[in-house]
């Protein structure tokens, strides 16, 4: 079978399960990728595909696209998830399966957050552009940020985002998670205030107002690819050196914030939507103040003058 023909294969039955459009995003974005690889090395069947020919993409995407470890091990999850669909449809053999020999490679655990000076630099560059051009993306991006810091969504969470799942009364929005699971988030007031002003910009700038809340200038749903490419622009203007400017960094910080604020670990696996608290007790072993109070108690020193 010719390769584009498996991806549009591939593809056909993930949206037949009804499985997000973010997650077939990134599952295509690999795919084309890796497509357009062996593409130049006249390889079109996938039963061409090798394990070497694997490595080489992934070697080519480490050292020419300068993509780090996670970018690397997701699109090993995403080849991945292709080739053994392949193999249950029997396209090609287990045995000759080129994903068989390729592991994903180690990461180094590091959760990097935003500082209050870096949040407040990303806000008074929006608001200025808010102020001098009242520009659409300025609105938009400006909404986009405070979202991603006052509730924690995944950038998935972002796009799929729909005016009907926010009460602006009551102060709640539903989000669709990982494996399409909803859950309820509540709202500040502040980011009550800035979403209800965004919606009244976009319902004068657009003819109609969309049923998403994050759009395009066509108004068309963001995708998280536009959404990286927004943060991708802002991080040369920004210039941080420390920290990656990324959506999900956000959803670091607002972990951060809450622990260094007192919120106990269960309801923070709560409002971040992790289906276990293993996730959730890597932030608490970084921030939770609990560790630092213990300490301060109980450390064997306290009792011992010098």
């Amino acid at each position: 079978m010719l390769l584009k023909f498996a991806i549009q294969d591939f593809k056909d039955d993930r949206e037949f399960k009804n499985m997000s459009p973010v997650t077939i995003d990134s599952y295509m974005f690999t795919f084309k990728d890796f497509q357009g690889f062996c593409a130049k090395r006249e390889i079109l069947n996938v039963e061409e595909v090798s394990a070497s020919t694997i490595k080489s993409f992934l070697i080519h995407c480490q050292k020419d696209r300068k993509n780090n470890p996670v970018t690397i091990n997701t699109k090993i999850k995403n080849l991945r998830a292709l080739f053994n669909y392949l193999v249950q449809g029997e396209v090609i053999n287990e045995r000759f399966n080129p994903m068989n020999k390729i592991d994903k490679i180690k990461t180094d655990v590091k959760i990097e957050v935003f500082s209050d000076d870096q949040i407040q630099q990303m806000l008074a560059y929006y608001r200025r552009l808010k102020t001098r051009d009242k520009s659409f993306y300025a609105y938009r991006d400006y909404t986009m940020i405070l979202s991603l810091l006052g509730t924690g969504m995944r950038v998935g969470e972002l796009c799929n985002l729909a005016w009907h799942e926010i009460d602006l009364i009551n102060g709640t929005m539903i989000v669709f998670g990982k494996n399409r699971q909803q859950a309820s988030i509540p709202l500040t007031d502040k980011i009550v205030k800035e979403l209800s002003e965004y919606r009244i910009f976009c319902d004068n700038h657009f003819s109609q107002l969309s049923d998403y809340v994050f759009v395009d200038k066509k108004n068309k749903p963001l995708t998280s690819n536009a959404v990286k490419c927004i943060f991708k622009r802002l991080k040369t203007i920004m210039n941080f050196k420390n920290v990656r400017l990324s959506a999900h960094t956000f959803r670091h910080t607002f972990a951060h914030r809450c622990l260094i604020a007192g919120m106990d670990v269960f309801t923070l696996q709560k409002m971040l939507r992790h289906s276990n608290l293993r996730m959730t007790e890597k932030y608490l072993a970084l921030w939770g103040t609990a560790l630092k109070e213990q300490n301060d108690k109980f450390n064997p020193l306290n009792n011992i003058d010098f």
